[in-house]
């Protein structure tokens, strides 16, 4: 597990080279990949110690790149207007049909990660399944440390301020629906 300062070059060729990152982001630290890579996923998954079962949140730049995942009528589009970027993560129709997760954060590393890889990203939060999430680094490495597989980089960016994570709303119903607050 290598620690960096936030280093866009470094973190874009880590994503851009199928790996996992640790990084922060308007909410928490999340674990990061390259969304449309399915070993970089599979890798999340098993760092994560997650079930497949659950699906995995994914970060977009903007309301255009949410529209190549999914379908956004222009009712949803104008909601989504009003709530990105920000802290709430929507559900909404996958194109491929099902359902996807996705949020456009509030948090300009974050945002010019995506633009320099312009792919999509995974955006959920960098702990084993069923820890709490953390706004420290400190913390982040400890849930990590002594395990395989491990994160590959670590963007340190010091303490975020404190906070959970993003509010969940199904929009593939009206009126929308939270699902986590």
């Amino acid at each position: 597990m290598e620690i960096i300062k936030p280093n866009l070059g470094k973190a874009a060729m880590a994503i851009k080279e199928g790996k996992v990152l640790v990084c922060p982001t308007d909410t928490v630290y999340g674990l990061i990949c390259d969304a449309g890579n399915k070993k970089a996923l599979e890798r999340l998954y098993k760092i994560k110690k997650r079930s497949r079962k659950k699906p995995i949140p994914i970060f977009v730049g903007s309301i255009r790149m949410a529209k190549k995942l999914a379908r956004i009528s222009g009712e949803q589009e104008e909601f989504l207007r009003k709530v990105w970027p920000g802290k709430m993560t929507v559900v909404l129709e996958r194109k491929k049909g099902g359902t996807v997760g996705l949020r456009v954060p509030n948090y300009a590393f974050v945002l010019n990660l995506i633009g320099r890889v312009n792919r999509p990203l995974t955006g959920t939060s960098a702990n084993i399944s069923g820890q709490p999430a953390s706004t420290k680094v400190k913390e982040v490495r400890e849930q990590f440390n002594n395990r395989r597989p491990q994160p590959d980089l670590i963007i340190d960016a010091g303490n975020l301020p404190p906070s959970k994570p993003s509010t969940v709303i199904d929009l593939t119903i009206w009126p929308p629906k939270i699902l986590r607050n």
